[in-house]
């Protein structure tokens, strides 16, 4: 598989020739390198401001009610095998985890993915397929980029078969598992207009 990469990048860290990356690949990384590696394919995303924001606005949604010991995380490396180690947009991961990156994928009980229009595969296929097989027991998938009528969120829980899709909005979305959540998804939407329309009148 080939490395996607998405900004210009040193040949000397990122051989050309080199198709399947792992986790003993990354050490040779920069420490500061912002990178996701997805069944051996190393992307380096680089998010747009509306879509950095949309994630701090869905974890501050996520931090009321967390449960005792947890905590969501805005973009964070968690280390599910051999071949991936994704970065999720916000995760709720055990606190007893969070001072070293990249943190096990067993300690996560949610994750979040805002889709953009280099991410749709990636983030409804290849990412919805390494969670469910790590166990997590909740995806969610923010898409601002696919539907006319604004955001929609999608929930998906793990059953015996991988995820079961058991809702999506674009109003407000709420839920009781894994713990009570309330998501304001029209009010996300709304956000994201006024900075496409700031963009457009620039």
């Amino acid at each position: 598989m080939t490395a996607v990469l998405h900004a210009p990048v040193d040949p000397r860290l990122f051989p050309p020739d080199k198709q399947d990356w792992t986790v003993d690949d990354l050490a040779s990384l920069p420490p500061d390198l912002r990178y996701e590696l997805i069944d051996g394919r190393l992307v380096l995303p680089s998010p747009t401001g509306i879509h950095q924001i949309l994630g701090q606005k869905l974890a501050a949604a996520l931090e009321r009610n967390c449960p005792k010991g947890y905590s969501p995380v805005t973009d964070y490396s968690m280390k599910v095998d051999h071949e991936n180690e994704p970065r999720p947009d916000v995760v709720v991961v055990h606190d007893s985890v969070l001072a070293r990156t990249p943190a096990p994928i067993e300690k996560a009980i949610l994750v979040v993915e805002i889709v953009s229009p280099s991410s749709h595969i990636r983030d409804t296929l290849g990412k919805i397929r390494v969670f469910a097989e790590a166990g997590v027991p909740t995806y969610l998938i923010v898409d601002p980029v696919t539907f006319d009528h604004g955001i929609e969120l999608s929930e998906f829980r793990l059953g015996e078969n991988g995820y079961d899709l058991i809702t999506s909005t674009s109003g407000i979305f709420e839920t009781e598992v894994p713990y009570p959540m309330k998501i304001n998804v029209s009010a996300l939407t709304a956000l994201r207009d006024k900075y496409l329309a700031a963009q457009e009148e620039s």
